[in-house]
């Protein structure tokens, strides 16, 4: 699964504070039912234009990572949680709005890499996209 979080309206400090991301990062995948295996890293960013500068960071989970890239001049956070395992996706958006209160969120949930757990339908849907593609040419 792939959560896609897009969150608008967020307060400045939160996302412009590299602490914040960090202490996030850190206590997000637990709070989830996930697994970290590595300390969170967050960088700040300085972009060309002044209002791109930001805050990004992620985690390496066992089940795969979670990242947060922050706007603060523009109010806004993305925030991907990427699992090879299913996840409670109401509990995860609450978390993190618990943590970057936003005025509006839109999110997105992918399914990916699901082939590996279903052997006969996985490589069926890819021979089936590849026949879709060669068909067109």
């Amino acid at each position: 699964m792939h959560l896609v979080i897009d969150g608008h309206g967020c307060d400045y400090q939160r996302l412009a504070d590299p602490e914040h991301v960090r202490r996030f990062l850190d206590y997000y995948p637990d709070a989830i039912d996930m697994t970290k295996i590595t300390v969170p890293t967050v960088y700040t960013y300085k972009g060309p234009k002044p209002e791109d500068w930001g805050v990004s960071g992620f985690v390496i989970i066992a089940e795969s990572h979670i990242s947060v890239h922050t706007f603060p001049d523009r109010g806004y956070v993305n925030i991907d949680v990427f699992s090879c395992k299913a996840f409670d996706v109401d509990k995860a958006l609450a978390e993190v709005r618990s943590l970057f209160p936003m005025q509006e969120v839109r999110h997105w949930v992918l399914d990916r890499g699901l082939e590996h757990l279903d052997p006969v339908a996985g490589p069926r849907v890819i021979t089936e996209e590849r026949e879709a593609v060669r068909n067109r040419s």
